[in-house]
């Protein structure tokens, strides 16, 4: 499972022409499943992001969670993220999970997140959406397990 984090001042997640989710102040999160990630692989990565310390505290240093400073998670599932170039210019998507799984452990982190007091918006499975955001700083971090 791999995550792309990025600290937003707002977001939104647009799908037929209608906002689905938005948040002000918060993370952007664009999850990736591949084969074989299961429950475990989300439990990780979901303490993980509600305690990543990104947001800056009165000293300017990057100190502080999600929780910290009340923000928002936008979770918008991304199966592009395990593309595979490196056989030509087409991207493969072999490594990437089969839908019915990934939307099961998709759903499972968006609940998790919930559970811990954060408030979660998100897109819409498998539908093409579009994604705005004023990315904070930019901030843009990586997580994988």
């Amino acid at each position: 499972m791999k995550l792309v984090v990025q600290r937003a001042k707002n977001a939104s997640v647009t799908v037929d022409n209608e906002v689905v989710g938005k948040i002000d102040n918060g993370f952007v999160v664009l999850l990736g499943v591949k084969q074989g990630d299961t429950k475990a692989e989300a439990d990780y990565l979901v303490k993980k992001l509600i305690n990543l310390r990104i947001f800056m505290d009165e000293n300017e240093k990057m100190n502080l969670s999600i929780k910290d400073v009340g923000g928002k998670l936008l979770i918008i599932s991304q199966f592009t993220l395990y593309a595979d170039c490196s056989g030509g210019n087409r991207p493969s998507f072999f490594e990437s999970a089969k839908p019915e799984i990934a939307n099961e452990l998709y759903e499972y982190f968006c609940d998790e997140c919930a559970k811990s007091g954060i408030e979660v918006q998100h897109g819409i499975f498998g539908a093409k959406m579009k994604v705005e955001l004023i990315n904070d700083g930019p901030v843009t971090i990586l997580l994988e397990k």
